[in-house]
């Protein structure tokens, strides 16, 4: 009987986006994979398997208890070899799934955190109640690996799994991002950017903690010849397009909406900004990075971890002033911009997922019993930072 393998995910599109190549190295490995997930179904061709789950965002919601029960069973008639659990909705009730089997006989788990929600500025009854999820579930999380050091810390100091280590994120397939000059030039015409426009481009979905606001109100203190891309949906979405007209800046930002082809505008932009409340380690910025774009980011968790060996600017998260001022340096300056974007390609270069993703696979591995020898391919290709 072949080995089993079980990803969740609070959505498919998690998956999809971020762990396939992981997906198929256990196919590679001769394993069996399965997937369960909430939000809008997709097909993932490297699963094996699929499990629908009724997740739902407020955590109290009985949909979540339905998931749950859902995951405790198919792990009970399955008997994974390893469970591997993404995004905290999903890791919360993966976990308390898994609880329900008792100590011998649930399938050893990995959590992922992407990014824990909460920070040192987050209101302390928040963090405790986010912080007190982490600990009931700590004695189901074999591995709990991180991505950036303010979570890797924490972990280690509240004891968040019974193993904790640092990884650089999932990787980033760079590849995808190489060749795309005249894309870039022809996006360029179609947006109808002179020579002299500067583009800054920022792909996030728009949320409160993406913050797209700041960047906006920072725009009306630059020069009118400063573009602003962007690229995504979500619930704030014509929010931020009324407060683009209500400042005066609407005829300089663009709004694409979803962007299935990011590396265009990376090629077609001069800047990368981010306004975002928190993250685990971004995949926009790590692009844009690799792309050779000179960053200005919030200095918060993810963004400080990415550009401590330069590449970029910080600025106080949510000061839209400070922004601007980051902003206008790089404006300015061209030799900055150059000498920052030539940082952010060599800074980027660890994150890349032929780098990573053996890193990865041996962590996974580590903590099924034996798992390293059947699979000799991963073993002893973990490099984990911040041990």
């Amino acid at each position: 009987m072949s080995e089993a393998v079980l990803f969740t995910a609070s959505t498919y599109s998690h998956l999809y986006n971020f762990h396939r190549p992981y997906l198929a190295a256990f196919r590679d490995l001769g394993w069996e994979v399965h997937i369960a997930c909430g939000g809008a179904g997709m097909e993932i061709p490297e699963a094996d398997q699929t499990l629908s789950l009724p997740f739902e965002k407020r955590m109290t919601s009985p949909a979540n208890f339905r998931a749950q029960a859902l995951l405790r069973r198919a792990m009970k008639e399955k008997e994974y070899s390893l469970v591997v659990a993404h995004t905290s909705l999903a890791a919360f009730f993966t976990r308390r799934a898994a609880a329900g089997l008792g100590a011998a006989g649930r399938p050893p788990l990995v959590t992922v955190a992407h990014g824990y929600l909460f920070d040192d500025r987050t209101a302390p009854l928040k963090r405790e109640i986010f912080l007190a999820a982490e600990r009931l579930t700590a004695p189901q999380t074999d591995l709990l690996l991180a991505m950036n050091q303010w979570d890797y810390e924490l972990a280690q100091k509240k004891k968040l799994g019974q193993r904790v280590e640092n990884l650089p994120g999932m990787g980033v397939d760079f590849s995808r991002l190489e060749g795309r000059e005249a894309d870039g030039g022809l996006l360029r015409r179609e947006l109808g950017l002179a020579p002299d426009e500067l583009l800054a481009v920022y792909a996030a979905e728009f949320s409160a903690r993406k913050s797209q606001s700041v960047l906006l109100q920072a725009m009306a203190l630059l020069p009118e010849r400063v573009k602003l891309a962007l690229p995504g949906q979500g619930t704030l979405l014509e929010e931020c397009k009324a407060l683009a007209k209500h400042l005066g800046v609407e005829d300089r930002v663009f709004f694409p909406g979803s962007e299935p082809d990011m590396p265009r505008w990376y090629a077609a932009a001069d800047l990368a900004v981010s306004a975002s409340r928190s993250e685990g380690l971004p995949f926009n910025v790590m692009e844009a990075m690799y792309a050779g774009l000179p960053v200005t980011a919030s200095a918060v968790k993810g963004h400080t971890d990415l550009l401590a060996r330069g590449g970029g600017l910080l600025y106080p998260y949510g000061d839209a002033a400070a922004c601007a001022a980051q902003l206008l340096r790089l404006i300015e300056d061209a030799d900055l911009r150059r000498e920052l974007g030539a940082q952010a390609r060599e800074a980027v270069m660890p994150y890349g997922l032929e780098e990573v993703l053996p890193q990865v696979m041996s962590a996974y591995l580590s903590v099924v019993p034996g798992g390293a020898k059947r699979n000799p391919v991963f073993a002893g290709t973990a490099q984990h930072a911040g041990r």
